[in-house]
């Protein structure tokens, strides 16, 4: 028998089928340890075959097989050969995608545990062997004892000579991590409104095979997808469930778990290796047939899948920023052709993108544009911060929001303070000279965080000490400038010394269950306030949160980015969402320092249509996305020189394309990334807007042929950050 092999190295040269001799027992899909070059290294078996094309006497035989049942499945070589060709990728890093890594690496294993059991009291035993004696004693009445604390209990040659005599046997059965740690409590669907019942009607009976629940937020939509889930189950099928956010699988894992008990597996990063190992098992062997986590989910090795649902599909998080660079919804479009299933997107402010396919009838749309029982979407209230500044305010909250928080807490309710930005201040600026203090290694200033009491990188990671004096000038009049959480905190502390608050951001979060045990804390109102970053904007559900305060609502405006306005629609819409989902009416102060804008003015009045019409109007006249499309090849190195040579390469190269394709090319041009430097990295770009998408595969041959060790050159489109 021979194996088809395609060996475990991401690499352009060696992107090809290697043939072993194997074994009658290997099947396709399991995982090898095969002899290359040398050494022995991992591959995946593509199929069996019982001749070879080479003669037997070259062919190498394969050193050792894992896996049963195999852990790759057929459809995760379709898909390999669909993201290899599509994001011109080697066939190894796709099929990565498909494996936690930690697995993959041979570097987490199945965890066994043994049991004792007492077979026969009555087996002789010498009466001077005490310990024995002690053991049939002690094991006398009980099921099972665990094996390694009765050996520490009462020696292990005497639990062994027990063993050997037939008194007490040993079962060795293996234990599952178990990443969720809260209590499950059963919950049945719930009664749907005639407006949820009509959505799984659509959903159900469309020909189309995607489809866009356009929602506002507190309309239902989780309990759509719960019961399209359930009726999926019910035909013997699986689902795959994301959700934008780490912070918000817990959340939404202890719905699915309170539903489906068992059939629910989490998969995302913040599991330790052992649970991710198990949880991807179980899914593998149909213990559990519900996948949900991020965006990585998509890979969940499921067959015979129903449905694949994505809430707040439009977030940008959906889109991987490492290699390979797919989207999210790309490949679960290709998952849902391979099963013949529905793909449903849901969010209450939809991409530009998705919508404009759901107006133009290639997605089915839904729509609810109520609340569950008719409740009213709250209150948005424009405060603007300039007038604050005139009447002497120096605080970061004006004194609406200030009025309103002292209600809500007098009231015993609770209150949401959103600002995308950690730390205590954005910058440490010298007053004298006016010198900045940057990453060494990245081109970016430092953030302040107070309760460190040092200056944080948030590019690279990297901590420096506060500086007593201004290195260029040795000035001591070091000011901060900007607002972070950590100053939103302190401030409130100091105006409202008895309120509780929590602070949710990437400084807070740590460890799996980081997300978990603050959002737990306050769902049970152990705190008054919840401070926190885009991680609490969207699908938190507070029956108690009657006040959402969003700080520099308009920050996401200053970005020079074709997409800032949509962003800040969706943040302003998504944060205000958390107000008011119970039966108390909710306000929302939203602090501007340009409260004409236009794009607020959609937003406080929920009125997603009246944007959404202005926005492709614009994105139609000015050629933008998804009118175009841009693309931005990066080129990345340590070595500047070989850095800039290669970006001239690679420029020449996409110059030429242009000029056989003068139609086809919208803009194009080379510079410096707008960030020069991340982690020791020089960063340059060719940036360009492309009518016809069928050029993307010679950008990408271009891109792949530039790539050397030194320097890394690859291709992003409509990247989401073009810092």
């Amino acid at each position: 028998m021979y194996a088809q092999v395609i060996v475990d190295i991401a690499h352009s040269q060696v992107d090809r089928i290697f043939e072993y001799s194997c074994p009658p027992e290997t099947v396709a899909g399991c995982r090898v340890k095969v002899p290359f070059g040398g050494r022995i290294i991992d591959g995946f078996v593509l199929s069996v075959s019982e001749t070879s094309s080479y003669p037997p006497e070259k062919v190498k035989p394969i050193v050792e097989i894992f896996d049963e049942p195999p852990a790759l499945q057929p459809e995760c070589f379709s898909l390999m050969e669909r993201i290899s060709s599509r994001y011109k990728v080697p066939k190894a890093a796709a099929l990565r995608l498909f494996l936690p890594s930690e697995m993959r690496l041979g570097k987490v294993r199945e965890v066994y545990k043994k049991y004792a059991k007492l077979n026969d009291i009555t087996a002789p035993i010498s009466k001077s062997a005490k310990k024995q004696q002690e053991v049939l004693a002690f094991l006398n009445g009980k099921k099972e004892y665990d094996y390694t604390l009765l050996c520490n209990e009462f020696g292990r040659g005497a639990v062994n000579s027990l063993v050997e005599k037939g008194a007490i046997s040993i079962e060795k059965r293996q234990i599952k991590r178990n990443p969720f740690s809260g209590e499950i409590k059963e919950e049945p669907p719930k009664t749907l409104t005639y407006m949820q019942g009509n959505a799984i009607s659509s959903i159900e009976n469309s020909p189309k095979r995607v489809h866009l629940i356009h929602g506002v937020t507190g309309s239902g939509k989780t309990e759509i997808y719960l019961q399209i889930i359930a009726n999926e189950i019910k035909k013997g099928k699986t689902a795959i469930f994301l959700v934008p956010e780490i912070s918000l699988t817990p959340q939404m894992l202890s719905q699915l778990r309170a539903r489906f008990k068992g059939e629910a597996a989490i998969l995302h990063s913040g599991l330790s290796a052992g649970e991710k190992f198990d949880e991807w098992w179980r899914l593998r062997s149909g213990e559990a047939k519900i996948a949900i986590g991020a965006r990585s989910a998509i890979f969940a090795p499921l067959e015979n899948i129903g449905a694949i649902i994505i809430d707040e599909e439009h977030d940008s998080s959906y889109l991987s920023e490492t290699a390979p660079r797919y989207s999210t919804v790309e490949v679960a479009k290709f998952r849902a052709e391979y099963n013949n299933c529905k793909l449903i997107l849901g969010s209450a402010t939809p991409s530009v993108e998705s919508f404009l396919a759901a107006t133009e009838g290639e997605y089915n749309l839904i729509t609810l544009p109520e609340r569950i029982n008719k409740r009213p979407m709250p209150e948005i209230i424009i405060s603007d911060m300039r007038k604050e500044v005139k009447r002497g305010n120096p605080s970061p909250f004006s004194s609406a929001l200030r009025e309103e928080l002292d209600a809500t807490l007098k009231c015993g309710n609770q209150a949401i303070i959103f600002l995308n930005r950690r730390g205590y201040s954005q910058k440490v600026i010298c007053r004298d000279c006016g010198y900045v203090a940057k990453c060494e290694n990245c081109d970016v200033s430092l953030t302040y965080h107070s309760e460190e009491d040092c200056l944080k990188c948030h590019y690279c990671g990297t901590k420096y000490r506060m500086l007593p004096a201004c290195p260029e000038c040795g000035g001591v009049h070091i000011r901060y400038s900007g607002t972070g959480t950590q100053r939103v905190v302190s401030e409130l502390s100091s105006l409202f010394p008895d309120a509780r608050i929590l602070r949710m951001d990437n400084d807070t979060v740590s460890g799996k269950d980081g997300h978990y045990k603050i959002l737990s804390k306050f769902a049970k109102k152990e705190a008054d306030i919840l401070v926190g970053t885009q991680m609490i904007a969207k699908g938190h559900d507070f029956p108690a949160v009657t006040l959402v305060g969003i700080l520099d609502a308009d920050m996401s405006l200053q970005f020079s980015d074709y997409r800032s306005g949509e962003r800040t629609f969706q943040l302003i819409t998504q944060v205000s969402g958390r107000s008011g989902r119970a039966d108390m009416k909710g306000k929302v102060v939203l602090q501007t320092y340009c409260p004409e804008n236009y794009i607020l003015r959609y937003a406080v009045n929920y009125d997603y249509l009246g944007f959404f019409n202005n926005e492709i109007q614009i994105r139609k006249a000015t050629s933008f996305p998804p009118y175009s499309l841009i693309c931005r090849v990066m080129v990345t190195g340590e070595d500047e020189k070989k850095s800039l040579d290669t970006l001239k390469e690679v420029y020449f190269e996409i110059e030429e394309l242009r000029k056989s394709n003068p139609d086809n090319f919208i803009f194009l041009n080379k510079m410096h990334s707008p960030v020069k430097k991340i982690q020791g990295k020089h960063r340059y770009q060719v940036l360009m807007r492309l009518k016809d998408a069928a050029l993307l595969q010679k950008i990408y041959a271009i891109s792949v042929a530039h790539t050397t060790p030194h320097v890394l050159v690859y291709v992003e489109e409509n990247p989401t950050n073009l810092s």
